[in-house]
């Protein structure tokens, strides 16, 4: 997102927070209905249009989104939708792509809680790992010509009370209303809006073998030490690393592996 927009979701996020902070509000309930609307604001083009047209006032498309909606969600749910439809969007499809967000951040600080997010943030990452893995399953969950209800019953087998109720919903979301996206940049972003939430950074760890915890202990210090924030690990084994250990964060790598320190070595010597 660009201007008007990014600082409408910045704003957005900040009354969201608020709102979760307090005990009455229920976070997964929450994201439940910013979902329903998300969904619908996607496939109703022209409503979309109405509530994002910098030509109306404000209060006028709060109001309109407060009839719409008033009955069918909860109060907490429509004012956040009255509050978002009076910012100024410079696309209307942001407004849809915020809602989105909205609901993924209600239902990881639902999570958090319940003192699940990081159960959820690693089930996130290894459920990715699976897909990427297992072609035949990313066929079946990105298959066009898939009802989402099948596809909804194919990761309740698949999750089913492997997973925490989090997880089932963010990814069951993901798979049946991808909007565009591919499944491994939805898993992506979900990952790091859940790392945002304890305001750490995702550093992927890949290994030749299994990390010991004080190996994980002291990995995560030293690199919280250089990059001045709480990491959370997620961690891979790949027995073509020979050594030693590659982390990547972000678009940074950090390669520490004996494998590539062999082609760096032959790459030196062949210039």
């Amino acid at each position: 997102m660009n201007g008007a927009s990014r600082e409408a979701l910045a704003a957005a996020r900040e009354r969201l927070d608020a709102l979760t902070d307090s005990t009455s509000v229920d976070a997964a309930r929450l994201a439940d209905e910013l979902a329903a609307v998300t969904a619908l604001l996607d496939r109703e083009v022209s409503l979309r249009r109405v509530l994002t047209d910098p030509a109306q006032a404000g209060e006028a498309k709060a109001g309109l989104a407060q009839r719409l909606l008033g009955s069918q969600v909860s109060g907490t749910t429509a004012d956040l939708v009255s509050g978002l439809v009076r910012s100024r969007w410079s696309q209307s499809r942001d407004l849809v792509d915020a809602l989105e967000e909205l609901a993924n951040i209600a239902d990881l600080t639902a999570a958090q809680k319940a003192g699940a997010l990081d159960d959820v943030e690693d089930e996130l990452f290894r459920f990715g790992r699976i897909v990427s893995s297992n072609t035949e399953l990313r066929a079946a969950l990105t298959d066009r010509k898939a009802t989402a209800a099948a596809k909804g019953e194919l990761l309740r087998s698949l999750l089913g009370r492997r997973a925490d109720a989090a997880t089932v919903r963010l990814v069951t979301r993901l798979v049946t209303a991808p909007r565009g996206r591919s499944l491994e940049a939805g898993l992506e972003s979900l990952s790091k809006l859940a790392a945002e939430r304890r305001d750490r950074v995702v550093a992927v760890v890949t290994s030749a073998v299994p990390l010991s915890d004080p190996q994980k202990r002291r990995l995560g210090a030293a690199l919280a030490k250089l990059y001045g924030r709480q990491m959370h690990l997620n961690l891979d084994v790949d027995p073509d690393v020979v050594g030693g250990i590659r982390v990547q964060v972000g678009d940074e790598v950090i390669n520490g592996s004996l494998a590539d320190r062999i082609e760096d070595a032959a790459r030196r010597m062949a210039s």
